[in-house]
């Protein structure tokens, strides 16, 4: 018999575990995925929708779409889970599991950054990037700060994409140059394991009057004075504020004892927690690697080959070794592309190849690949 799987999340890693699985063992596999949502969204796709470029329905890929052997969706809120157990509770049922996969991401906390939500704007959530579609018709003139408010955050090349991707906007739109753009950020360098693909982007930014502002985190803002205050208490006026806000584990997460330091602990070679037949995958872990939808996906890919050997009596997979590529948009339809291995060596080593329209069509690639696998789309 095939042990019970639960897998709680279906963002990049729960999906790609679910389907491994699913097509290893069609109908001898008994997998429930459980999601608060009805639909994915690409993280990408999220600057498509604030920057115009898609709607909002357009970008959402329904779970009511999967169709696997052995796998049922269930849309559900989890209310608690007991890792020693292999217990979850939701809002409509009860799960026990012999096998239990923790893919629930991370949330966003906008209270930890005082004024934000009275004098900022967001764009890591779906709701805060279909708000900006709305916001960003109205900005012709003045001071547009990308700030980071705190680390570890989501997909690290983001902020530069967004300050970048407003370059074009107010070009296309003809106001640039009643504008200013200033992007703040943690690192001295936008992509510190690849120095190749920072270079590309300050030179970017050189070449687009966009201000850099590193080792900067963005502490407050004061809604009242339209300024930003910086975590060495400077401050930067501001018409538009563009921030990525203080990342955390989800709630149910954190109530359920499993984290150490925010985050939940997995040995890194094989994404095993210290309770028995538990795992965690993706931005909801401490493993090292950038939060981001690849490395979820690639998590999930050793995890998947650990339970099939698990479950037949096979030797063990080779060790996680954190490999991704990042897309990266440049503007000017031009996309680069970051590869990154963070585990197998002493350090982390990237590589990038330049921004060329022809990678922008590998990247459309990447979504459709998964959207046929995922969703049969």
């Amino acid at each position: 018999m095939t042990p019970k799987v639960v897998v709680l999340g279906a963002g990049f890693g729960g999906l790609e575990l679910s389907t491994i699985l699913s097509d290893t063992f069609t109908d001898g596999l008994d997998l429930t995925l459980i999601d608060r949502s009805d639909h994915f969204v690409f993280g990408y796709s999220k600057l498509d929708v604030m920057f115009g470029r898609e709607t909002p329905e357009a970008v959402r890929l329904y779970y009511r779409n999967i169709v696997k052997p052995g796998v049922r969706f269930r849309q559900e809120t989890i209310t608690a889970i007991d890792p020693v157990a292999r217990h979850v509770t939701t809002d409509r049922g009860i799960y026990e599991a012999d096998v239990l996969v923790v893919a629930l991401g991370a949330d966003y906390d906008l209270d930890a950054t005082p004024g934000l939500i009275e004098g900022g704007n967001e764009f890591y959530s779906f709701q805060g990037a279909s708000r900006l579609r709305e916001v960003l018709p109205a900005f012709t003139k003045g001071h547009a700060i990308v700030g980071v408010t705190s680390t570890p955050f989501k997909c690290p090349p983001a902020p530069s994409e967004a300050a970048l991707l407003l370059d074009d906007y107010l070009t296309k739109r003809g106001m640039r140059d009643a504008c200013q753009i200033s992007l703040v950020m943690p690192f001295g360098i936008p992509i510190p394991p690849s120095p190749a693909a920072s270079r590309a982007l300050l030179s970017a930014f050189a070449e687009r009057d966009i201000t850099f502002v590193p080792n900067r985190l963005v502490h407050a803002l004061d809604p009242a004075r339209r300024v930003a205050i910086l975590d060495d208490q400077s401050e930067m006026a501001f018409d538009l504020f563009l921030g990525i806000p203080k990342h955390r584990v989800p709630a149910v997460v954190k109530e359920s004892g499993m984290t150490e330091g925010g985050w939940i602990p997995v040995n890194p070679t094989n994404l095993k927690t210290r309770f028995p037949g538990v795992y965690a995958i993706g931005d909801v872990t401490s493993v090292g690697t950038p939060k981001a939808g690849v490395f979820s996906e690639g998590a999930a890919q050793v995890v998947a080959a650990s339970l099939v050997a698990e479950f037949q009596g096979n030797e063990e997979p080779s060790a996680y070794t954190g490999e991704g590529s990042c897309y990266v948009e440049f503007g000017a339809n031009r996309v680069g592309r970051v590869d990154v291995d963070f585990l197998s060596g002493p350090s982390p080593t990237g590589s990038f190849l330049d921004p060329s329209t022809a990678l922008v069509g590998e990247k459309e690639h990447f979504g459709a690949s998964r959207r046929r696998r995922w969703f049969g789309l």
